[in-house]
């Protein structure tokens, strides 16, 4: 009886330990766990599922052609634009839907340039899109406005975890004009542990004439969030010019 109960131990932890540390599939960091993936990534592939699951109240004879068409800027041939089947981009985003069951045949984003836009259109075949930080904040704007809820998380995690030093101003700017908690409470916190540095510099002067709310809202957070006496004479010199 002992000797069987030590046999079903052992097989117990033998089992837990080979399901501790293991590679996921996916962005190969270790977890706990025998499903191939771990949380994040799991969590990330059935959002993407999701996103891009048809929805059968869209029937095949609903694939009537649509032109999405991009910001032309005043080039003499118009605007350029991509093709698009209807039922693809109503099942991806309630705004388009409302559009094209007005009978709408051309959709204007003036938002994007024509390669931005067809980086939108491949993303809405695919969920599939190689971001920067240009075009991440254009494609919130536009997933935003047209609520592809799952494009606009992908660029605010994009734009939250390529934070650094030299574009935490522009980044901090960006989700103000666009009331982004997400992406200012990320921003903030990277200005606040760098302001030294970064109160020297080009962007910090031009945040200060044309966005001098901003640089309260900044000064306000550090004073906040520290209770050392000597914060107020640490703190670079909090001037604007008229």
């Amino acid at each position: 009886m002992k000797m069987k109960l030590h046999v079903e131990i052992s097989s117990v932890f033998l089992f837990v330990f080979e399901h501790r540390n293991m590679k996921c599939i996916s962005c190969e960091g270790k977890y706990d766990g025998d499903a191939g993936a771990c949380r994040q990534c799991y969590e990330d592939l059935k959002a993407k599922v999701a996103f891009l699951a048809m929805s059968n109240r869209y029937p095949l004879t609903f694939c009537t052609d649509v032109v999405l068409l991009a910001s032309d800027n005043g080039h003499p041939e118009g605007p350029a634009g991509g093709m698009a089947h209807e039922a693809v981009l109503a099942s991806r985003s309630p705004v388009f839907k409302a559009l094209l069951h007005n009978e709408t045949k051309e959709i204007h984003i003036n938002e994007l340039w024509p390669q931005e836009l067809g980086a939108f259109i491949n993303y809405l075949y695919t969920a599939e899109i190689c971001l920067d930080q240009d075009l991440a904040r254009k494609l919130l704007v536009v997933a935003e406005k047209y609520q592809v809820h799952h494009l606009k998380d992908l660029c605010q995690k994009f734009l939250v975890s390529n934070l650094n030093r030299d574009n935490s101003l522009a980044t901090y700017t960006f989700g103000h004009h666009h009331n982004d908690k997400q992406i200012i409470d990320a921003a903030l916190m990277l200005i606040t542990n760098n302001i030294e540095k970064l109160a020297s510099s080009d962007e910090y002067a031009e945040l200060k004439r044309s966005h001098p709310q901003l640089v309260i809202e900044i000064y306000e957070h550090i004073v906040a969030s520290s209770t050392a006496p000597s914060v107020r004479s640490s703190l670079p010199s909090f001037q604007f010019n008229n």
